[in-house]
């Protein structure tokens, strides 16, 4: 597993897609392939009220990740460091095995470059200590992005204040 967690919030989400035109925008993405996206669940009746929901779907950087062991090139890898799965795009032959392989469908076709690109976490900024660029541009505030331990203490205090118990 990586040692990052992206967490979304979905009781703030809106379903704004700011996250998915950011991380287009950051990593230089055409229209088509989506690295994350958002996926909307519903209308569904809620107590006599129509409820939607909205899921943030990035890559999960699994920790066996199948795209990574069927890629026949080693252009999908896994960094040892921090389990970030990410394309190498020089070694990228566009021969589509990872998309087949992943059940999450992180891995997408960019017909603009002929080779697979997804969600790497912007992993050059998380060198540099810096939050992916979806979780930076989010409007509402919905999107966690850092170490598992990390998210996991904002899920407890989410909620906490839910209950109303006061930190």
């Amino acid at each position: 597993m990586s040692q990052f967690y992206l967490f979304q919030d979905q009781k703030k989400c809106i379903g704004c897609l700011g996250c998915e035109v950011h991380c287009k925008a950051y990593q230089g993405v055409p229209v088509g392939p989506r690295l994350s996206k958002i996926v909307q669940v519903g209308p569904k009746d809620v107590d006599g009220i129509p409820k939607i929901s909205f899921v943030f779907m990035p890559c999960f950087h699994c920790e066996e990740p199948w795209c990574v062991s069927v890629c026949p090139t080693s252009a999908m890898r896994k960094r040892p460091s921090d389990g970030i799965v990410y394309v190498d795009a020089s070694l990228c032959v566009g021969c589509k095995s990872c998309m087949t392989a992943c059940p999450w469908g992180a891995p997408q076709w960019n017909e603009k470059t002929g080779k697979v690109v997804k969600c790497n976490y912007c992993m050059e900024r998380v060198d540099k200590g810096l939050k992916p660029a979806c979780v930076t541009k989010c409007v509402t505030h919905c999107l966690h992005f850092g170490k598992a331990d990390e998210i996991e203490n904002i899920r407890r205090e989410r909620y906490a204040r839910s209950m109303g118990v006061e930190g």
